[in-house]
């Protein structure tokens, strides 16, 4: 297990059959740290509002954030738009793990950053939010069709993950970027905020890299890319990108028994 100072982790959707539960609960059991941020979208409760697939590894991974909170990590939870029925808790602590609608973090080398899911810089949430659910069903569509083809490669011997819903963000990221301003929004109002940068979720696509002098985090998400970000012990942040054949870093689902701490 690594120790490390601080797991950022946003847009895990538990509740969908997209949700890659076993990888993030394999995620979790290698990295023990001092602080957990869940920033956001933990739960979709907008695709359960349709239908529910809750599995066992899935309440595995909630059983395990919640024994480390009784440990004594601190466990900090941000909703996001896909549970923002979360956001009327939002400055209290439920079961040991601490709802807030938006955070300051510093890191141990003295950087302060915005924790916040982002879904308030994205104005097709904000203004257009039957946009947004259409935009949701496409992309889970999209998700659940990389499952297949994922199944196809292995029986024909492609090594390597590919990923069909990321071959099409690539595709249309630039001018989403170029409509929206998404990153230059959330770095911006770190900006506004005397802050050294800002680290968020909400549009699945991890990175980390600098903007006008401030640091743009983002912690990608655990329904296609498995990714999430990790603060060390020097303060330093890195990419990580989960999967069950490597790991790979970027500097800055079976029932199963019950999950021990």
């Amino acid at each position: 297990m690594q120790q490390v100072q601080s797991i950022f982790i946003s847009d895990i959707h538990l509740g969908t059959r997209a949700c890659q539960a076993d990888r993030l609960l394999d995620f979790l059991q290698e990295h023990h740290a001092e602080n957990i941020f869940l920033i956001g979208d933990v739960v979709d409760f907008w695709a359960m509002s349709r239908s529910i697939y809750w599995t066992q590894t899935q309440n595995h991974v909630v059983q395990k954030l919640l024994q480390r909170a009784r440990a004594g990590t601190r466990v900090v939870l941000i909703p996001g738009n896909h549970d923002e029925i979360l956001r009327e808790y939002c400055q209290t602590v439920f079961l040991e793990i601490d709802v807030q609608r938006e955070l300051v973090h510093q890191t141990v080398d003295g950087k302060r950053y915005l924790l916040i899911h982002g879904d308030q810089f994205d104005q097709v949430t904000q203004h257009h939010k039957w946009v947004a659910v259409l935009g949701d069903k496409a992309y889970e569509a999209l998700v659940n069709l990389n499952t297949w083809l994922s199944w196809v490669r292995r029986k024909l011997g492609i090594s390597g993950y590919w990923s069909l819903a990321g071959y099409a963000k690539r595709k249309v990221k630039t001018a989403l970027n170029f409509i929206f301003d998404f990153e230059e929004s959330a770095t911006y109002h770190a900006r506004e905020r005397n802050l050294d940068g800002v680290i968020c979720g909400h549009i699945h696509w991890a990175t980390i890299r600098e903007i006008d002098g401030l640091q743009y985090v983002n912690c990608g998400d655990w329904v296609d890319s498995c990714t999430a970000i990790v603060e060390h012990l020097d303060g330093r942040l890195e990419q990580i990108t989960w999967d069950d054949r490597e790991t790979s870093r970027t500097p800055a689902t079976p029932m199963g028994a019950t999950v021990e701490a």
